[in-house]
């Protein structure tokens, strides 16, 4: 293996389980045994490490994603919400094929990104993966018109919490199926489990909501 793949090996592990903020590069290059000037040599930056160890999954995924959600905009039938998140099944799932835990690891990366206060990373994802985000908002608009942008952000911004601690928490849920209901889950029956949820939250009815200072 090279030693850019080992240095990226090993920091997407510890950014998945520590955090971006929370891993130094000592501790990358000490687990991908490498020297610091490595890590200087093939990134330059801890900030430009960040966004390669993102850019393998988003490589990955953006392409079928967008396939998926395009599909679903140019479809003859308005899409259920359900629908809609169900496209992101078959891509997520498939970076377990890329990499070993690479649907858990991703998605609790893509958590850090919002937690750790890494605004340039949202910043780079939006910019870098435009027709993902894009084909995406399209798509929940084509389901549920009535929402407006702000609503989409605010409900979208709950969705990843849901979906990110979960998936933070996959194996333990793995752990209680089996152990208190007797059923056996797999990290796929933990994503189609939370799509039904994460549908119905984001199509709920529209309140108007009062400012504290009027009530």
């Amino acid at each position: 293996m090279s030693t850019k793949n080992k240095i990226l090996d090993a920091a997407d592990v510890l950014f998945a389980n520590k955090g971006f903020n929370g891993t130094s590069l000592r501790e990358i290059t000490s687990q991908a045994n490498v020297n610091l000037a490595a890590v200087n040599y093939h990134f330059g930056s801890k900030k430009e490490l960040i966004k390669a160890v993102m850019s393998r999954y988003m490589d990955e995924l953006s392409p079928r994603l967008e396939s998926a959600l395009s599909l679903i905009c140019q479809a003859e039938l308005k899409p259920t919400l359900h629908e809609v998140f169900s496209a992101f099944i078959g891509p997520l799932l498939h970076l377990n094929d890329f990499k070993e835990n690479g649907t858990s690891t991703f998605l609790q990366l893509l958590g850090r990104g919002y937690t750790d206060s890494q605004g340039f990373l949202r910043w780079f994802l939006t910019t870098q993966y435009p027709d993902v985000f894009t084909n995406f908002t399209k798509a929940v608009n084509i389901a549920y018109p009535e929402l407006t942008a702000e609503e989409i952000f605010w409900r979208l911004h709950f969705t990843m919490g849901t979906i990110v601690f979960t998936m933070s928490s996959s194996e333990a849920l793995i752990d209680i199926a089996q152990n208190d209901f007797d059923n056996e889950l797999d990290i796929a029956g933990v994503i189609e489990r939370v799509i039904p949820y994460v549908a119905a939250g984001v199509g709920a009815p529209i309140t108007n909501i009062e400012p504290l200072s009027l009530r």
